[in-house]
């Protein structure tokens, strides 16, 4: 589909605001540097005000960096508008022409670009086809569905054949439901048409679902990147543990390698050194029952269906324990005296 696949390098970019209130100026981005593969669907995720969009849009061109340089397949592209750039953007809004029908709004870049109607006609109902509408090229956007809609703002981007695709949070208007079957799609058309992507969200579950690799980032800075399960398993503070997913932190002790000291007591860990540290144990990786490492008292005990819900006091820590299919097994009742366990293997210590 992609006339080249193109990767994206950002060589210590910064962008710096004043803010209205006290004048000062403040980084929304400061020294960033990214090397995204041709071909590689790579998400920017955080919370609001982390400099995901802001980063995104200079990528685009609607904002420029005041430090530093980005560049698209080996070319400098902060000079160049955004229309001059390699890339196609879709946005949260669907940005939509509304008495356009769909056809026309597929082809307008086309058109802008004047190529002859015979090419524009062959390559609209291509994209239509990928992305599912074909044989709705005469439908009024006004008579879609919000996955519709976004559908056509998808094919409007991928009929120019960019060499980078940008979205900037681009399910947030859909219900839950139609956000998963819409990001399965985006995922599955991505990789058909082999095109190098970009794309922002807050949301970690949709991040960990889309991407090759998840750029994580905290105030204007990368926190980490990597992959979705180097993210999940071996998160580098508790700040990306705590973001992806959810997580436990124990606070112990190193006392020897292989050894840490919890609320008194030693638990196997795969770690080495000595000093204070922290655990992260995932609500999954822990169980509970009669006997195990760690004595606890049960504060909350929640049928889930697929899982039954536990809140324990380890001393004066709270952990959640997630218990799989517990149907045939023991359930433990509020105010019950219990034990939390888990494998070396599934602890990862900070």
């Amino acid at each position: 589909m992609a006339k080249e696949k193109k990767g994206v390098r950002l060589d210590h970019i910064s962008k710096i605001y004043q803010d209205p209130k006290t004048k000062k100026n403040f980084y929304a981005v400061r020294d960033v540097s990214l090397d995204i593969a041709p071909g590689a669907f790579v998400t920017l995720l955080g919370p609001s005000g982390c400099g995901k969009t802001t980063t995104l849009r200079m990528i685009a061109g609607f904002e420029s960096p005041d430090e530093g340089e980005i560049y698209l397949g080996g070319e400098a592209i902060n000079a160049l508008t955004p229309n001059k750039r390699d890339t196609a953007m879709v946005f949260q809004s669907y940005a939509l022409l509304p008495h356009y029908n769909i056809f026309d709004n597929v082809a307008y870049g086309l058109k802008l670009r004047k190529l002859d109607k015979d090419t524009i006609r062959k390559k609209v109902l291509e994209i239509l086809a990928l992305v599912g509408l074909e044989g709705m090229e005469d439908r009024m956007t006004n008579q879609l569905s919000g996955g519709q809609q976004q559908r056509v703002a998808l094919a409007r981007a991928l009929v120019l054949e960019p060499g980078v695709l940008l979205f900037d949070e681009p399910l947030s208007n859909l219900d839950a439901k139609l956000r998963v079957t819409m990001r399965t799609e985006i995922r599955r058309i991505q990789q058909e048409a082999g095109i190098t992507a970009v794309y922002v969200t807050h949301d970690q579950s949709e991040a960990m679902a889309l991407s090759d690799q998840i750029i994580l980032m905290e105030k204007g800075v990368v926190a980490q990147m990597g992959t979705p399960r180097e993210i999940y398993y071996r998160p580098g503070s508790e700040f990306v543990a705590d973001f992806i997913g959810e997580a436990n932190f124990l606070k112990g002790k190193l006392e020897s390698p292989g050894k840490a000291v919890v609320e008194g007591r030693s638990v196997a860990v795969n770690a080495s050194g000595t000093g204070d540290c922290t655990l992260v144990l995932r609500p999954e990786s822990a169980v509970l029952g009669d006997a195990g490492q760690l004595p606890c008292k049960v504060v909350l005990s929640c049928f889930m269906g697929a899982y039954q819900n536990y809140h324990v006091m380890v001393g004066g820590t709270l952990v959640k324990i997630t218990d799989f299919n517990p149907r045939m097994k023991k359930i433990y009742q509020v105010g019950d005296d219990a034990w939390v366990d888990f494998s070396k293997d599934d602890v990862h210590v900070l």
